[in-house]
């Protein structure tokens, strides 16, 4: 048995010792065995489980998930313990420094006037302390493993910033239709590559007008997916009620009940 205090309630230190228990020889066979890579994925899978109890405002299983992402936290920093790299009071240390040093209105003499200036000197800070001269430079620095949507929203910010943007909405409209009709000359040349490379530029031209008129891209698509899945869900219970094969229906009566779902829905 490994010597450890069980105790009613414990805190980050008993956790860190469980983790090293746990990879030390005699713990847990999996646990010991595991990598960075061989975890990369569990500690995405965690985050989204959180973002979906804040979804559902759900507090409880909130507390549950954002246990299960410190753990990944503490696995990761175990292992770089064990190599003698870094450890969990490294991350902490300069986690906090980083802190202190972007809100010199909090432990400093700055002075700000609302949430814009502390953003602008949160992104000033942040680009002196990597070394990133430039907007350009910092968008490099824009993680490629981000959802398309939210990467493409996060380097047009950095675009604007540098004063690369248009001076209203009806600019980045105008995109929008030209890139349209690029991609239906595309589409009319057959050629795959064109055709994915316009609809790419398809896809970033909407998400520049969601940054002009205040929405979150990834969010807006997040929501739009799930109301697709509760009409169509709606549109299959109509079908079914009524007896209409959908695989043999024309599509045209198929979208006179989506149609009649949609307000079923909206009345409710």
């Amino acid at each position: 048995m490994t010597n450890f205090n069980f105790k009613d309630k414990y805190d980050i230190n008993d956790l860190l010792q469980i983790m090293t228990i746990l990879r030390a020889p005699g713990g847990c066979p999996w646990d010991a065995e595991q990598t960075h890579k061989s975890i990369r994925k569990d500690f995405i899978e965690e985050t989204y489980e959180a973002i979906e109890a804040i979804n559902k405002d759900d507090k409880e299983l909130l507390r549950d998930e954002l246990g299960d992402v410190l753990l990944q936290v503490v696995f990761h920093c175990e292992i770089e313990r064990e190599q003698n790299v870094f450890d969990f009071s490294d991350v902490t240390d300069e986690l906090c420094k980083k802190l202190i040093e972007r809100h010199p209105h909090a432990f400093g003499e700055v002075k700000v006037d609302g949430t814009d200036d502390v953003l602008s000197n949160w992104d000033e800070i942040k680009r002196k302390s990597k070394g990133q001269k430039t907007q350009g430079s910092s968008m490099l620095k824009v993680p490629k493993e981000l959802p398309a949507l939210m990467r493409s929203q996060k380097i047009q910010g950095k675009a604007k910033k540098a004063g690369f943007d248009w001076d209203d909405m009806s600019g980045a409209f105008e995109a929008l239709e030209s890139e349209i009709g690029e991609l239906k000359e595309a589409i009319g040349t057959k050629n795959a590559d064109s055709i994915e490379d316009e609809f790419g530029d398809v896809l970033f031209s909407c998400v520049n007008i969601a940054r002009f008129i205040g929405v979150d891209s990834e969010e807006a698509l997040t929501r739009s997916n799930e109301k697709f899945i509760r009409r169509f869900l709606e549109v299959e219970r109509l079908a079914a009620e009524r007896g209409i094969n959908m695989k043999e229906t024309p599509v045209e009566e198929l979208d006179e009940l989506w149609k009649e779902a949609k307000i079923i829905l909206e009345s409710n």
